[in-house]
């Protein structure tokens, strides 16, 4: 899978090679590899002493990889149980358990390995028509991973890959830190991978619902594959996940709540039929930063464009890398998945297409389309409804998923549902969309990494004890923080917001 580079490299444009001059119909599944790209991916206290680690009740599950041969995952068409000395991404890359191409650009370069994991890892898949994920050459979709610790602490985490990335998307960024914890721990491709996702599915929106459904399958499917190792189903389950991984992690709970006791949604995307959603505020960028870059008396009035569409003032740094690797692609290929009639029977629109072009994805205003296309997004849209504890984190710097066009407005969301206890939402100064971004800007942004482990000791704690996390609030960057405070620090404490997901002016 192509993935942005951590630095930023000569200015060059990026995006899928698109030979064929037609598209596919909506009935024909993805064949072969396809195009690949990473898209939607993806101070503060010291990641917090493991959890006290669990026996296997019973007295028949001690040992390593004790109970292998009875492992059958539910519901899977195919899977390959092996016995590791290491389950973390210590080993695992070495053994070839996992794929780093999957969570490259996730995260920073100096980012610990914690170690010392044995247990038990399960490969496979679960019945489906499509074949855009090529890993262990299976050329089969719907592929997920499970990870059982001989150490195992009665939770598991399940999580989806951000982006349009594969099953070990989030080995890195938290799957090592859910598995020294000593957390059982499961991660599905969705259903769907590659910037060719949009060809999955029968009608617009199905490719998406399906990432859904191959979470929620995953997850029942985890829960009984975790009881067959431990003798005991898990005592707590935790949904987990970036970008659209958040997505899924809010959905979860919206529709699922009873598979789940919490989760954590680090810059989760927000699709809603109305809007805001990333078709509403992406065309504004296409068509405003080339004026914006090129300077002139133009600038100014593109620089009041950009920000009225959400990209904050103080973010300028980081536009250029945006509008070559990310703004562009994901323009066309959600919108390919959602309005596919928007530019006929050319495939994904045409990439860096100047404003005037015909159906030229620069142009596009979703408030025009036709009804089906809102119609497309209302089958994958969240409501706020959650039915668990969920602790949302945004970094205010985001310029793919703006934190005012996304966290911000789904935080509203949720207390307009009447559920703003269980929700905590926190606006981190100085976090972007991918952690490596850091390494390029260490004195200007801030990961987000550090604060995913603090909300998730935070939300370990609610759950235990009813301890509630800090109040909604804006996570302050101290100006005399340094790289390495940075990158192992974010306490939940800060600025209180007026309201919950009310941004601080």
């Amino acid at each position: 899978m192509l993935t942005p580079p951590p630095v930023p490299p000569a200015p060059r444009r990026a995006g899928p090679p698109h030979d064929a001059a037609h598209r596919p119909s909506r009935g024909r599944w993805l064949r072969g590899a396809a195009v690949a790209a990473a898209v939607l991916t993806a101070w503060t206290a010291a990641p917090s002493a493991a959890a006290p680690l669990a026996p296997d009740s019973g007295g028949h599950g001690h040992g390593h990889c004790a109970r292998q041969d009875a492992i059958r995952v539910p519901g899977a068409a195919r899977q390959q149980v092996d016995c590791l000395a290491e389950l973390t991404t210590a080993g695992t890359v070495a053994s070839g358990h996992t794929d780093p191409a999957d969570w490259a650009g996730l995260t920073p370069e100096g980012l610990a390995t914690p170690s010392g994991v044995p247990g038990i890892q399960i490969d496979g898949y679960f019945p489906d028509t499509s074949t855009g994920n090529t890993n262990h050459g299976w050329n089969h979709d719907s592929q997920f991973v499970i990870r059982l610790p001989d150490r195992w602490n009665g939770g598991l985490v399940v999580a989806g890959s951000p982006g349009v990335r594969e099953q070990y998307a989030n080995d890195r960024a938290f799957g090592d830190w859910a598995l020294d914890r000593g957390y059982a721990f499961a991660a599905t491709d969705k259903g769907n991978t590659s910037a060719a996702f949009h060809r999955d599915g029968r009608a617009p929106g199905d490719a998406i619902a399906e990432w859904n459904t191959r979470f929620t399958q995953l997850t029942r499917a985890a829960r009984l594959v975790v009881a067959q190792r431990y003798l005991r189903p898990p005592s707590r389950t935790l949904a987990m996940g970036m970008s659209n991984g958040g997505y899924l992690v809010r959905w979860q709970l919206e529709n699922h709540p009873g598979l789940y006791d919490g989760g954590v949604d680090w810059e989760g995307a927000l699709w809603r039929a109305e809007g805001p959603n990333l078709l509403t505020f992406l065309p504004p960028a296409l068509r405003a930063y080339p004026r914006y870059a090129a300077g002139g008396a133009d600038a100014e009035d593109a620089h009041r464009t950009m920000t009225a569409a959400g990209y904050p003032a103080g973010s300028e740094f980081l536009w250029p890398y945006h509008h070559q690797y990310y703004w562009d692609l994901t323009q066309r290929i959600y919108r390919e998945e959602l309005d596919p009639d928007f530019d006929g029977a050319t495939e994904a629109g045409t990439p860096f297409c100047a404003p005037g072009t015909p159906a030229c994805d620069a142009d596009y205003v979703y408030a025009e389309r036709p009804d089906e296309v809102r119609d497309a997004v209302a089958k994958i849209a969240l409501t706020g409804r959650i039915g668990k504890p969920l602790i949302s984190f945004h970094g205010t710097l985001d310029v793919l998923l703006p934190i005012s066009r996304t966290s911000d407005t789904y935080a509203r969301m949720v207390r307009q549902q009447g559920r703003g206890a269980l929700h905590r939402y926190y606006r981190v100064e100085g976090g972007t969309h991918v952690d490596s971004l850091f390494d390029t800007f260490p004195d200007r942004l801030r990961p987000l990494v550090p604060c995913h482990r603090s909300a998730a000791a935070a939300l370990e704690r609610w759950l235990d004890d009813g301890r509630r996390p800090p109040s909604s609030r804006t996570l302050e960057l101290p100006a005399d923080a340094t790289p390495a405070e940075r990158l192992t620090r974010c306490p939940l404490a800060g600025k209180p917001n007026g309201e919950p997901g009310k941004p601080n002016r």
